[in-house]
């Protein structure tokens, strides 16, 4: 089972967004919990790097140990060399590590980060999962060159901003890649405020392959919806 989460998100307060994505992990019941881009710190582009090994992520990895659960959650990375990234990071019982790096930057983000090399595939429980940030999922040619790999799932955490222009772009995102590949997409989407962005669209949900939604949260912030991959 997956779950994808929008959880209300406090902005710069990395240890109090990680202690409500754990109790999201805790309360899921799903082997796969997806939350939105950078989920640690909301949308700040100024927000400090968030090492793999920062204590404050230690909740997280404890709901994931008690839960036998993988966490896929959002924040600024450095590497060694002084890039930075937008990345998804990976948390399980074990720790946390960087699993995808965020290619298509959108706007501002240019002038502070890096821009992902290539398509990746997370394989959990035999399952491959092509991951995306935001910006990426709008890309058709981002999906089709993540599908080459041979993919279950695109998993996407993203923001989308309000209204219903917006939620139509999304969801016409979505079930695009589903139809197109063939293969199942999973979103988890921002609701609430979060960094510069004061609405968002919330709207998280899965589509099956073929394109149709087969659970879809609302608005709201702290929704979370859930549903089996088959």
């Amino acid at each position: 089972m997956v779950a994808v989460a929008q959880p209300a998100c406090a902005d710069l307060d990395v240890a109090l967004n990680a202690g409500r994505q754990a109790e999201v992990v805790r309360r899921a019941g799903a082997r796969l919990v997806v939350f939105p881009e950078l989920s640690l710190t909301g949308y700040d582009l100024a927000a400090p790097a968030v090492a793999v090994d920062d204590p404050r992520l230690d909740p997280i990895r404890a709901a994931c140990g008690s839960a036998g659960a993988i966490a896929l959650v959002g924040a600024p990375v450095r590497e060694d060399d002084g890039r930075e990234y937008i990345a998804m990071l990976a948390v399980t019982g074990e720790g946390a590590t960087v699993v995808y790096r965020k290619m298509h930057l959108h706007g501002e983000e240019v002038h502070r980060f890096t821009p992902g090399e290539k398509p990746t595939v997370l394989e959990i429980d035999g399952w491959r999962l092509g991951l995306a940030i935001c910006a990426d999922a709008a890309v058709p040619q981002h999906a089709a060159d993540t599908a080459a790999l041979t993919i279950d799932a695109y998993v996407a955490g993203t923001l989308y901003g309000a209204g219903p222009e917006s939620a139509t772009r999304r969801d016409g995102h979505m079930r695009d890649r589903a139809a197109t590949h063939g293969v199942w997409v999973v979103l988890s989407t921002t609701a609430g405020p979060s960094g510069k962005y004061r609405e968002t669209s919330g709207g998280s949900g899965v589509w099956a392959p073929g394109g149709d939604v087969v659970i879809q949260a609302g608005t709201e912030p702290d929704a979370v919806v859930a549903a089996t991959l088959h």
